[in-house]
């Protein structure tokens, strides 16, 4: 679709992508279902239905960097690297089997051979969840030869190990059955992990439901960049980072060279995150997200100081929790009807003035009892820059309940979701989405916003 195409028509297109909710009476209109904040409600693929999930832990950024630390120290002892064939890789593998195997996890150390050496991935499947449906979640543990490798791959393969352990402290219980994968020879050509696909028996390949791939998430002038391959996987990611202010963008320096590509190959839907290699990072990026413009997001890129030292803890910490988020959501929740919907489509122009404020009513009527403490609100905002906009919800008598502060997010239009809770307010009655705009320039109106209870 050509940019010349009409924001309406836009934020209609993205209604009708990222809208997996079939109306429900009065309307007959779909609403849009990402949720904006990291909460125990997220979509799911079934038209007509959301997915309860249990709360997702916050991953300890020190628990991930011990990881990086013990990496380091096997790289040290071993010529000074992890790479395929060498002592310091198969060390490597061996500290994450025996976490894992201590953990509860049962772990199947696959061989292949490539370059003349042996190479080594590491399976580990948890147990229970639905073994027809497998949410997988992978990283590579091999380092290039000139260095320790740590952000490229220590990072990823770090954060899954603790998300993993995560799993096993909260005896988690999926409703799709949880594996993980670490790769070997990555560097080589993604060659671990096309073995692993490549002899999958097709009854096997169709069961995974979804492959999430981290390669390079600590990066130390970070970007926050997103997989745009399967859209609810990549929406899940973005609830994420929605919800604690953070902008992102899509990934395209490592589209097809990483280890989801294998998967993707073999038709598995696949997402995942980046924080950036050698790409020069934009000053619009800087603006954005901190960091120095005119540099790389990782300056240490293939080379021999990608070690401990070449990492940054707040986009290490931030994509560690957005895995957390991703597992528990995308494999741990079940299906939950919605209830009543109400929705007002009329249109309603935002003033570009931080004084005023404008509002558009919903009359519900029928539904017994109060609000539930899951109330949802799906907001469909047409705006130039969403930054600007502070968006309450105004129960019937009054009560505002804040759905978003103002941020820097510079992205245009809002089409998302808010769950709240409103289990002290009556149900019945003219509900209220209250809209400013508190910056100058900037224009947009309310397009459509819908309350279900």
């Amino acid at each position: 679709m050509s940019l010349s195409v009409s924001r309406r028509l836009a934020a209609v297109t993205a209604v009708a992508v990222a809208g997996l909710f079939a109306a429900t009476a009065p309307s007959a209109l779909a609403a849009p279902s990402p949720v904006d904040v990291p909460t125990a409600l997220t979509a799911v693929g079934a038209v007509g239905a959301v997915t309860a999930a249990p709360t997702p832990p916050d991953i300890p950024v020190a628990n991930v960097k011990a990881h990086l630390t013990q990496l380091q120290s096997i790289a040290t002892a071993n010529g000074g690297n992890r790479a395929h064939g060498k002592a310091g890789y198969k060390a490597s593998i061996d500290y994450v089997k025996a976490k894992l195997d201590a953990a509860g996890f049962t772990t199947t150390l696959q061989t292949f051979t490539s370059s003349g050496a042996t190479g080594y991935n590491l399976i580990a499947d948890w147990p229970g969840g639905d073994p027809n449906s497998v949410l997988m979640s992978g990283s590579h543990l091999d380092s290039v030869n000139a260095g320790p490798g740590i952000n490229d791959n220590g990072s990823g393969s770090a954060a899954i190990l603790e998300t993993a352990l995560a799993v096993s402290r909260a005896q988690l219980q999926p409703t799709k059955h949880l594996r993980f994968g670490w790769w070997g020879a990555e560097e080589l050509g993604m060659i671990g992990s096309k073995y692993y696909v490549n002899n999958l028996p097709a009854t096997e390949k169709s069961k995974i439901s979804g492959y999430l791939n981290f390669d390079m998430i600590g990066s130390p002038n970070p970007g926050y960049f997103v997989y745009d391959d399967d859209p609810t996987i990549e929406q899940t990611f973005k609830n994420y980072y929605a919800g604690i202010g953070v902008a992102t963008e899509i990934e395209t320096e490592g589209d097809g060279r990483s280890d989801h590509a294998p998967f993707k190959n073999a038709g598995v839907p696949v997402g995942g995150l980046f924080s950036g290699a050698d790409y020069t990072k934009t000053a619009a990026q800087a603006q954005k997200w901190g960091g120095t413009s005119g540099q790389a997001f990782d300056r240490c890129y293939h080379a021999s100081c990608d070690t401990s030292a070449n990492i940054n803890d707040t986009a290490l910490d931030r994509n560690s929790d957005a895995i957390a988020y991703a597992i528990w959501n995308l494999g741990a929740s079940t299906p939950v009807p919605p209830g009543p919907s109400f929705e007002n489509t009329a249109d309603v122009t935002i003033p570009d003035s931080p004084a005023a404020a404008v509002t558009s009513p919903v009359t519900v009527s029928g539904v017994a009892g109060n609000a539930p403490a899951t109330t949802k609100v799906d907001v469909n905002i047409v705006h130039t820059y969403r930054g600007d906009l502070v968006i309450d919800l105004i129960a019937p008598d009054g009560t505002a309940y804040r759905l978003k502060n103002s941020s820097s997010d510079s992205a245009d239009n809002l089409v998302t979701s808010y769950t709240v809770n409103a289990s002290s307010e009556v149900a019945n009655g003219v509900w209220k989405l209250q809209v400013k705009d508190v910056a100058a320039q900037d224009v947009g109106y309310i397009n459509s916003w819908k309350i279900t209870f």
